[in-house]
């Protein structure tokens, strides 16, 4: 077998933690493979709220822990990724009924003080009837408090993580299923399937198992193990309206059945509104939101908000599977832990396995850098943990300071249109100069190919990024979907075959909310796997 085929680990799962992983291990001088069966950040990577933070209602179940772990990642994470991960401040309604204010404020000293914050500001109270934060609210709203925390794209972050290992000398292989692996003379022996069609052999030392909702599946169907702990699938759906409300706050929202809401600006035109919390227990590949959530979402929503919504106004859904780590104890879904379990088989000399239980995007870098410290000894790895101290790509910014960066980028590119020339200095940070290495003018960006999207990016994104659909580009790679017009879909379509074909790339099949939005279904359905356009 060829030594090129020879691995010293192999990362099955392109969500936050696999690619997290891949990256730790990669620049800890592992010879990394990642397989992932769909596009990087497929699934729960890209289906969460969007936010960096500690997970102020987790206090309310005792996690201190998880809270402060998390509080100090928001931290690390602020420094390592500034374009893509930013502050945002956040309005609580007080509702005396419901959380009497002294728990609030001792909720909030507590979340401003468990860990050392230096980039966001602390908690106050605010007088919503005097403030424009109390504006868009009902006026029985009268006093609020205000925190901070922070905001992500959650799919970028995944692939950024993945650039990173793959420059670290990382294999990202996506579209890439593992079918099966056995322990054979010390190594894991592994069958890959591409594509659906084409079958690769791998020897690894070790797996890593982070594929999310199917790390049990992967356990027992595919790899023939047992495992100690287990996923419990839990299902949060979002909606997304047009703007709300004109500031750059968001708004965190108190239910009666004690879960809370958030109400979250969102692409500069719209509001995004979740999450909700229910037991799954279908396919993790084929989750879309109910009917019932989508009222429960407006509901919430309206018992602040003084414009009302209603399902007629939802723009777009998403949904996703959280693979919490079960508790036999908690029967409510929002009471399950959102921290995570690293679980290590290496009994006997055998080639070890280890599998990712539950986690939050979060704690994603402290995650990876325990679970390589876990394979420390079985893999004989000698450099220590290094990703704390390391921007990732295009977050080499100095101090962190997005908002100079952006200056010199506008004055580097005079000719980009501003909105233009945000969406890439965020979504690329000094990543964009590469993309834009061969752009004197606008015409050099190429032709138009949908709202906001040049043939340049769409290139780069083929290269550089993985993309291989128009949803990995509308949705994933950007939020440009939601701009998006049944033509402009089928050009982009047209586009991105063609330079597949060049790259000597098979195109994946169209997937089912790039097929709706190419007919025109923008009203009541386009259901795709993760999302729902209307």
């Amino acid at each position: 077998m060829a030594n090129d085929q020879h691995y010293d680990l192999l990362v099955v799962g392109g969500g936050i933690n696999g690619a997290g992983i891949a990256r730790d291990a990669a620049g800890r001088g592992l010879r990394v493979l990642l397989c992932e069966k769909d596009d990087l950040a497929g699934h729960t990577s890209s289906a969460s709220t969007k936010l960096i933070h500690g997970g102020l209602r987790y206090l309310e179940y005792y996690e201190f822990g998880l809270v402060r772990k998390a509080l100090k990642e928001r931290e690390v994470l602020l420094r390592a990724a500034p374009h893509i991960i930013w502050p945002l401040r956040f309005v609580m309604p007080h509702v005396p009924h419901l959380r009497p204010a002294w728990m609030i404020r001792m909720g909030l000293f507590l979340y401003d003080h468990l860990s050392r914050r230096e980039l966001l500001p602390g908690s106050c109270g605010v007088n919503l009837d005097k403030h424009a934060l109390g504006v868009p609210l009902q006026d029985s709203m009268h006093k609020g408090f205000v925190y901070s925390d922070a905001w992500v794209d959650d799919a970028r972050l995944v692939v950024l993580n993945a650039i990173d290992a793959q420059e670290r000398g990382a294999k990202i292989m996506t579209r890439t299923k593992l079918q099966s692996a056995h322990r054979e003379d010390g190594l894991w022996q592994a069958t890959l399937v591409k594509d659906e069609r084409t079958e690769i052999r791998i020897f690894a030392r070790a797996i890593v198992n982070a594929a999310g909702p199917w790390a049990s599946e992967l356990l027992h169907q595919h790899l023939h193990q047992t495992a100690r702990n287990d996923v419990r699938l839990v299902k949060g759906s979002h909606i997304v309206v047009k703007k709300m409300f004109d500031h750059d706050h968001a708004y965190i929202f108190q239910n009666p059945d004690k879960r809370i809401i958030f109400a979250i600006p969102y692409e500069h035109e719209f509001t995004l509104i979740g999450t909700t919390d229910l037991e799954y227990k279908g396919d993790p590949g084929k989750v879309k939101i109910s009917s019932d959530e989508v009222s429960y979402l407006c509901d919430s929503a309206n018992r602040y908000f003084k414009q009302s919504i209603k399902p007629a106004d939802v723009l777009w859904t998403y949904s996703g599977v959280r693979p919490l780590l079960e508790q036999e104890d908690a029967s409510n879904p929002s009471a399950v832990t959102r921290d995570y379990h690293l679980e290590l088989d290496a009994a006997h000399d055998q080639a070890p396995i280890l599998s990712v239980f539950g986690g939050k995007i979060t704690t994603f870098r402290c995650l990876a850098e325990e679970a390589v410290n876990l394979l420390e000894q079985p893999l004989k790895i000698t450099k220590t943990a290094w990703t704390a101290n390391a921007s990732l790509p295009g977050g080499d910014i100095p101090n962190a300071d997005f908002f100079g960066f952006f200056q010199r980028f506008q004055s580097h590119y005079p000719w980009l249109p501003k909105a233009l020339a945000e969406r890439y200095a965020h979504s690329y940070g000094t990543r964009a100069l590469r993309m834009l290495s061969d752009c004197r003018a606008l015409a050099d960006l190429g032709e138009q190919l949908s709202p906001g999207l040049y043939e340049a990016e769409v290139r780069y994104l083929v290269e550089s990024e993985w993309a291989r659909t128009t949803d990995d580009i509308l949705w994933r790679r950007s939020k440009l979907g939601l701009h998006a017009t049944p033509s402009s879909v089928q050009v982009l379509q047209e586009k991105l075959t063609h330079l597949l074909a060049v790259a000597g790339q098979v195109p994946s099949a169209v997937s089912t909310n790039t097929a709706a939005t190419a007919a025109g279904v923008t009203s009541l359905a386009a259901v795709s796997t993760t999302s729902e356009v209307r």
